[in-house]
């Protein structure tokens, strides 16, 4: 009996210095002026992590983050202090950052800012995920990904919503082929950002999630609460996005299928999203295609136009080529 409980202390201490020579992938988060951040570093630096969540944590933060959206500036000195407390080195650069970490989640709220963030990050050749939206317009959101691709630098970006595990399912086919999609999702505008890219890039997400690429033309309609784009495919299916600055401002949408109709999932949190893009550092493959990524930003700009056409059908490929031309240079 007593070599027995000699053996188990033995492997329970082996176990023990196993764990903490396991190698620990350092996390850098640009940008403490969202929740997302605040939600992350809770989630990562845990005293007792869950597992799907061991073997990162985040190490250093730069909290700019923006400098002039109101919403968005105030909440940097409270997020700071909270990183500090989970024992966050925060820096005075993007560049001081870059030298202590292994990867880097750009969680910035202002997209105008992505192209110059997410270029310096990406000569460094560190995995990048960059939170909603990729940038503010699609010449910008055009430019990273077409430098990440130069460089041979992963890069992902996604909303929480398209890993609602009901959208995985439908998108999955669990259902049957989704023939059809109405999705709907808060729509707050804001100045620096265009149309549906500040905050409608959600609901526009989730009917990209559950109908897949292919749109062909977008019109869009709009009053002072509510927007409506409608996507025609390039198959014949047509999917829309209602997006709501008034009454009630849920997240969802349904999901018209070959013999039946679904709801659509809505937000759920973080925790699925932060799983997948944990999974992206490891492996440097980035679960959603750069293609349906720019589509989205795409769809979202011909939506814009349309709105500007007073609700006319605007071609995709005519705003997509458009905005190619107008791409900046990155070197």
């Amino acid at each position: 009996m007593k070599h027995r409980t000699t053996l188990l202390l033995l492997v329970q201490l082996f176990a023990w210095f196993a764990l903490q020579a396991q190698e620990i992938i350092r996390v850098g988060v640009i940008g403490l002026d969202t929740s997302h951040s605040e939600a992350f570093i809770r989630l990562l630096n845990a005293d007792d992590p869950e597992p799907q969540y061991a073997g990162f944590k985040v190490t250093a933060a730069y909290p700019y983050g923006s400098k002039t959206i109101e919403s968005s500036v105030k909440r940097i000195p409270e997020y700071t202090e909270g990183a500090k407390k989970n024992g966050v080195k925060i820096t005075t650069s993007i560049a001081e950052l870059l030298k202590t970490v292994d990867c880097v989640l750009l969680e910035t709220n202002d997209g105008t800012l992505h192209l110059e963030q997410a270029v310096e990050v990406i000569k460094s050749g560190k995995p990048l995920f960059l939170d909603k939206p990729v940038a503010a317009t699609l010449p910008d959101a055009i430019a990273i990904y077409r430098f990440a691709e130069e460089r041979n630098v992963p890069i992902f970006s996604s909303s929480a919503l398209r890993y609602s595990p009901r959208n995985q399912e439908l998108r999955a086919g669990k259902e049957g082929k989704v023939v059809g999609a109405d999705c709907y999702s808060p729509c707050t505008e804001e100045p620096s950002h265009a149309g549906f890219y500040w905050y409608g890039i959600h609901g526009v997400e989730t009917l990209y999630t559950l109908m897949g690429t292919g749109c062909e033309s977008v019109s869009c309609v709009s009053t002072e609460g509510t927007d409506v784009a409608v996507g025609v495919w390039k198959d014949g299916r047509i999917g829309t996005f209602r997006g709501l600055r008034e009454g009630a401002r849920p997240y969802g949408g349904t999901a018209f299928c070959e013999k039946k109709m679904f709801p659509a999932g809505g937000y759920e949190g973080y925790g699925k999203l932060l799983e997948t893009i944990l999974t992206f550092f490891k492996t440097r493959v980035s679960p959603v295609d750069q293609t349906e990524t720019i589509e989205i930003y795409t769809f979202m700009e011909a939506a814009n136009e349309s709105k500007r056409q007073g609700g006319k059908p605007v071609s995709m490929k005519a705003i997509y080529e458009k905005a190619t031309k107008e791409a900046p240079i990155v070197r």
